[in-house]
């Protein structure tokens, strides 16, 4: 049994090296997947072209509209009519206008509340939001000069914000651990699925089962390679995140058994998928009929506190959430097992009954 496991094992791997195109799509998914879209796939906002319509033109308008761009959040459309401002965010040109009313100054120097507005151009809910946000963060912090508005100080407790793990709050952290999540889920399941049922479409798994072949030993030679080829894919990713700046505080042998416990799932449905499927295009539909339910309830791409309370429990159910919690606790914060085995005992109680649902499905097969 161990010189027919070898050999088998030894043929699917051969198999894997000469096939080109799988290659490179392994490749591209840890490794070119990871950059274009840490690269794209970002939350904040930057270069938001502001129209100014200052109707005050003093020098506190003035000093309020350069708090506007000194950030990098808004970038400068020009200086239209309260009319043109309008015509600008119909046409796109500006995706926001700042109108400063007349009096700014007088209504500060009096003591009393100026106000101004501020037009957004809601088409994108997510990109008005954020900027309505840091708006009002820059009005927050807005202080006229005493040369120009004398402001009488008053005391009182001033709040100290620390944000631990992620001080910059960069998303590019996120954005790439979670693209190394979603790429070892898409080779767990696409290359065991793929690899089973060419051998279906090409008649060379029944070729295989008139040999002393066991269906054990087939299953394994199927299962192991996958799982050897995303542990050691991962390694290209960790490259990647070096080179973003996303450090591993953890350990690095913790996160491959946490990789190890993922695959085991993502290649379970792999093999499920593949033994009720009798042509390629067959398994790559039911392959994403389940992978996009586990990338949306994961938290990758809406955090998972947002979702109804329904889809919350049912989020507990995708492994992708546990690996990601998993991953963004060794990378960012340093976490250890004693913080992490809730995580790892939910993989594998989702993982070993699917491996088993699919060892006994691809014997019945």
């Amino acid at each position: 049994m161990p010189v027919r496991l070898f050999g088998l094992l030894r043929k699917e791997m051969v198999q894997f090296l000469r096939d080109r195109v799988m290659l490179i799509l392994v490749l591209w998914l840890y490794t070119g997947e990871v950059i274009v879209c840490a690269l794209a796939l970002h939350f904040e906002i930057a270069n938001l072209p502001l129209a100014v319509v200052d109707l005050d033109r003093t020098p506190a308008s003035r000093r309020l509209v350069e708090g506007f761009f000194a950030g990098g959040t808004f970038t400068s459309a020009g200086r239209p009519s309260m009319r043109q401002a309008t015509a600008w965010l119909q046409s796109g040109r500006a995706r926001a206008a700042l109108v400063v009313p007349e009096g700014f100054q007088r209504r500060l120097a009096r003591g009393e509340t100026a106000g101004v507005q501020l037009l957004l151009d809601g088409t994108n809910s997510n990109v008005a939001a954020q900027a309505r946000s840091y708006a009002l963060q820059i009005l927050g912090r807005y202080r006229p000069s005493a040369d120009v508005v004398p402001v009488a100080h008053a005391g009182g407790a001033q709040p100290v914000v620390r944000v631990w793990y992620n001080p910059d709050q960069s998303y590019t952290s996120f954005i790439v651990l979670s693209m190394v999540a979603l790429a070892a889920l898409l080779v767990g399941v696409f290359h065991p699925a793929a690899s089973i049922v060419r051998e279906k479409e090409a008649g060379t798994i029944e070729q295989l089962r008139v040999t002393p072949i066991g269906t054990a030993e087939l299953f394994a030679a199927k299962v192991v390679p996958t799982l050897a080829i995303g542990l050691l894919s991962v390694f290209p990713s960790l490259l990647i995140a070096w080179w973003f700046g996303v450090p591993l505080r953890g350990s690095l042998l913790l996160f491959l058994g946490f990789t190890a416990l993922f695959l085991l799932s993502a290649v379970a449905i792999g093999v499920l998928v593949a033994a009720v499927s009798a042509t390629l295009q067959q398994a790559l539909l039911l392959s994403f009929f389940g992978l996009f339910p586990m990338m949306f309830l994961s938290g990758t791409i809406v955090p998972v506190e947002s979702m109804p309370p329904v889809l919350q429990a049912v989020s507990l159910a995708s492994p992708v959430r546990h690996y990601l919690d998993a991953m963004l606790g060794l990378f960012l914060k340093g976490s250890g097992f004693d913080v992490l085995w809730p995580h790892a005992a939910v993989l594998l109680a989702i993982g070993v009954p699917l491996f088993a649902a699919a060892a006994s499905l691809f014997r019945r097969s």
